[in-house]
């Protein structure tokens, strides 16, 4: 066979589908979010022109040039990272709380985009942070999966586990009453373990950022979502308001909580597969059905108790 029919039938069978599906989600995406936001955007935008023109009626004084002037230097310092609302006593967006924040944000990609260096310096250190800090923050982020999955190693053997004990006849013959009920108790200590991690990292987290910065939990859940996920739209981050008095490790302990919440998220996105494998096992297995090829099924499940040799 010639090299490019090989690779012809590769992308034909394989890449060529792989790419239809996912410039098809990409396109249902742009739809949706067309349908669900352009309106909304628009009524802002006038809104906003209309209150521009309320403010000029109050303040015959200005110009539309001079409040366009103003806008754009509001504009200007809130891509620096300052917050127009306030005064000069705003909290600094680089104390070390906040500088520990925005280096969390940096090594694990999700970038919020409301804050970044303005110095040259800063910018240039920015760069070279990143190239040691991401892949650095990869390691370490497996290495702490691979710890947290050494706690469920007895997932890993569920498959090696002897699911057949020898008769007086040298047969064998699988005790699934016993690995049912065995399976059934991995399977609970495995969705316990689970749920409690779901609430220490996307409940209880959620509750906390909605109650010190006056979000709704939706809000907060979709902060959380959207930073564990690594997106970072920028449009909600904690810490950000100067209005509020935050304790000066909060930005900080928000930072810990997105290491262990990505720890976390690599530990249980191989888990779901596997967890539907085994509780589809455990169903089978309810049902006096084999697990394996060659497997007899239980003999209480058929009116005929069956022995299957193991050929040689």
């Amino acid at each position: 066979m010639m090299p490019g029919a090989g690779f012809c039938s590769c992308w034909g069978g394989r890449v060529l589908p792989l790419l239809l599906a996912y410039v098809c989600y990409l396109l249902l995406g742009a739809t949706v979010f067309q349908l669900l936001e352009k309106q909304a955007e628009a009524q802002s935008r006038d809104q906003f022109q209309l209150e521009k023109l309320r403010f000029l009626e109050n303040y015959t004084c200005l110009d539309q040039w001079a409040l366009e002037q103003f806008v754009q230097v509001i504009m200007e310092a809130w891509v620096k990272g300052v917050n127009p609302k306030g005064n000069s006593t705003n909290p600094s967006n680089w104390d070390f709380g906040s500088s520990f924040f925005f280096a969390g944000t940096v090594v694990t990609t999700i970038g919020y985009g409301n804050l970044a260096p303005s110095t040259d310096a800063g910018q240039i250190f920015c760069v070279f942070y990143a190239l040691v800090g991401i892949p650095l923050n990869v390691i370490f982020l497996n290495h702490l999966g691979t710890g947290l999955r050494a706690h469920l190693a007895t997932l890993e053997r569920w498959e090696d586990q002897p699911r057949r004990s020898q008769g007086n006849s040298g047969a064998f013959q699988v005790d699934s009453g016993a690995d049912s009920f065995s399976q059934l108790l991995q399977v609970l200590g495995l969705a316990l373990f689970l749920t409690l991690g779901t609430l220490v990292i996307l409940i209880f987290p959620p509750m906390v950022f909605s109650h010190v910065e006056g979000w709704s939990f939706s809000e907060g859940f979709y902060f959380a979502f959207i930073t564990l996920s690594t997106i970072g739209f920028g449009d909600y981050v904690v810490g950000t308001d100067p209005s509020k008095h935050y304790l000066s490790v909060y930005r900080s302990l928000a930072a810990i909580w997105i290491l262990l919440g990505l720890a976390w998220l690599a530990l249980i996105l191989p888990l779901g597969p596997l967890l539907l494998h085994r509780g589809s096992q455990l169903w089978l297995l309810s049902r006096g059905l084999s697990l394996k090829d060659g497997a007899a099924p239980h003999p209480s499940a058929l009116p005929r108790p069956q022995k299957i040799p193991i050929s040689a």
